[in-house]
């Protein structure tokens, strides 16, 4: 008789701690901060989500609560001076201005219940005339911000790649935080909707951006090349895009 043999004991494994979230004040300016533990952390790593919205922390693993706090104390100062930058209050209202193709436009609700959003001219101003309800507003000019945005989009990415010849398999509309833009091997663009808001110019180094991916699925020398070939005014956009970008994203349209 050959004795049983065991089954071998499967080593558990262990998960990684749920971050933790919280809400922290920063001279009277709520934010709410999410601390994740990382195995491979050896430092404290605090960042502003774009738009300045919220925060995010990166900590060693199994590293002290003390520690954490700490490290928020001693970055106040730091805090309050990036945050500075972004507005308190970022919702959209009527009477509010909001921005179109780099254009200012105040927001104008119209009362009535139904009938398209639509940007005007009212004498010398820039208007954007919104219908719906007003607890609507700020999704209204969302919808028609995206329809603006997908006309510039595939007009501007499809000019760019007839010029090097490269196909283009869809385009999307997204609202990401972390990038811009998107292609992928098959050809799949996306794009931000918020980049209607920026200046004309902008736009076009976006789709030039992207387009110039569908040759080259880099960012290399080569890449760079390319998109300036596409986009003479690349370098004046990519400042523009570095200093206001943030300030799109923060816009609040819920």
């Amino acid at each position: 008789m050959f004795p049983l043999l065991s089954k071998p004991r499967r080593t558990a494994v262990r998960k990684p701690a749920p971050p933790e979230t919280r809400t922290l004040d920063v001279a009277g300016r709520l934010m709410p901060l999410t601390i994740k533990q990382h195995d491979r952390a050896t430092r404290i790593t605090l960042r502003i989500e774009p738009g300045g919205r919220a925060l995010k922390m990166t900590v060693p693993k199994g590293l002290a609560q003390r520690e954490v706090n700490a490290f928020l104390d001693r970055h106040q100062g730091w805090l309050l001076t990036k945050l500075a930058k972004f507005s308190v209050d970022n919702t959209l209202h009527d009477g509010g201005e909001i921005l179109l193709r780099g254009i200012k436009h105040r927001i104008e609700h119209t009362g009535s219940l139904r009938g398209l959003t639509e940007a005007v001219m009212v004498g010398d101003r820039h208007v954007l005339k919104v219908s719906g309800l007003p607890e609507h507003l700020g999704r209204r000019i969302a919808t028609f911000l995206k329809k603006e945005a997908r006309s510039d989009l595939e007009r501007l990415a499809h000019f760019h790649a007839r010029s090097i010849k490269a196909p283009i398999k869809s385009i999307s509309m997204k609202d990401t935080r972390s990038r811009w833009g998107s292609c992928s091997s098959e050809g799949n663009l996306s794009f931000s909707w918020r980049v209607v808001m920026a200046p004309p110019p902008v736009i076009d180094y976006l789709a030039a951006h992207e387009v110039a991916h569908l040759k080259e699925m880099n960012h290399g020398p080569h890449f760079w090349a390319l998109c300036e070939k596409l986009c003479p005014h690349m370098e004046d956009a990519k400042s523009w895009l570095k200093r206001y970008g943030s300030q799109l994203h923060a816009i609040d349209f819920d």
